[in-house]
């Protein structure tokens, strides 16, 4: 008799946790390099007629997330959290239903409500039926922007990333240096961004990781703001740079937000909404953070790959984009040193 599917226990599982009922259409989802999502209906057995779209999402199997490293993904019960706390100041994100526990045998992480969508740019940017809600993303991410940098972040938890940039910049040279300061390009935009670095001001949430391929985005625009697994408090230009860099324009490099926008439809929404907005200038110092980021993600993906310690393909396939980051930079930096 053949056994029951990894599947059938966690929809079983799934199913104890949100109080009965049946868990239906269960199945992975694609993406994510640090976290695992499922998606799945849940039928409650209370006689509703539809079954609820979700989603799991946690952390994989011998993964400990912990947010002490800007490249790892934050602990999922503060993620969850500040996904509450968003919700309530009004940024457009999945609600959350359920926190996981030790007892309920399905490992950490939460489960949220499933939205109507699309998320992978190749798809938004080749399908017509998204083109109306392109055309008014970069506003909109303005206006989401600034209501994530406005919320109090006496709310946030204790455990979330606070570090000053300054730390934060020193920790990354260290990370270079234990890579063996192998590319003399990052050492040369790190040590840009350490001569050039803003002055001190009061930090705000940020969502640390706003870009395409995070944002659901459906005919008529922006319906969430997902993946917040890089939240951390800091400037609120580096969450607008961050958008703008050339790695997440996904080739369509002429429209500097995103892949789908201009500087000014994003600047002008959020300045309307928070009464006030960087310059493109400005910006261009998060472009080169958010260049240097991809840089040593891409390092990170490689030693993991070369350790032996995750060999699989997708950690390589990240980890010879490096040269692309590296060119990226040296664009960037061409007038400014």
């Amino acid at each position: 008799m053949p056994s029951a599917s990894p599947e059938a226990g966690l929809g079983a599982a799934l199913a104890a946790r949100l109080g009965g009922g049946e868990v239906r259409e269960l199945r992975r989802l694609s993406g994510g390099a640090n976290m695992e999502t499922w998606a799945f209906d849940w039928a409650p057995g209370d006689g509703a007629a539809v079954a609820r779209p979700m989603i799991l999402r946690r952390l994989p199997a011998g993964v400990a997330g912990g947010g002490d490293e800007a490249l790892l993904p934050l602990n999922l019960g503060v993620e969850a959290a500040v996904l509450r706390l968003a919700e309530s100041g009004g940024v457009p994100v999945p609600a959350v239903r359920a926190e996981l526990a030790e007892a309920d045998g399905i490992g950490t992480g939460y489960l949220m409500d499933r939205l109507p969508g699309e998320a992978l740019p190749q798809k938004l940017f080749r399908d017509a039926r998204y083109a109306r809600g392109l055309d008014g993303l970069a506003a909109a991410c303005g206006r989401a922007l600034a209501a994530i940098h406005a919320l109090p972040t006496d709310d946030l938890p204790p455990a979330l990333p606070r570090d000053r940039h300054g730390e934060r910049l020193a920790r990354l040279q260290d990370l270079l240096e234990g890579f063996g300061n192998v590319s003399p390009v990052l050492q040369l935009a790190l040590g840009w961004l350490q001569a050039n670095a803003p002055a001190p001001a009061p930090p705000r949430l940020l969502h640390g990781d706003f870009r395409c391929g995070n944002l659901l985005v459906t005919p008529d625009g922006l319906e969430a703001v997902l993946d917040w697994e890089r939240a951390h408090l800091g400037y609120p230009a580096e969450d607008l740079g961050y958008l703008c860099a050339n790695v997440w324009r996904f080739g369509r490099s002429d429209r500097p937000v995103g892949g789908f926008g201009a500087y000014d439809d994003l600047l002008d929404a959020y300045r309307a909404a928070a009464g006030w907005a960087p310059t493109v200038a400005e910006l261009h110092y998060w472009e080169v953070f958010a260049a240097l980021d991809w840089g040593l993600v891409c390092l990170t993906m490689l030693d993991l790959h070369r350790s032996g310690c995750d060999p699989s393909l997708e950690r390589a396939a990240v980890g010879r984009r490096l040269s692309e980051a590296e060119i990226d930079l040296l664009l960037l930096l061409e007038d400014h040193l």
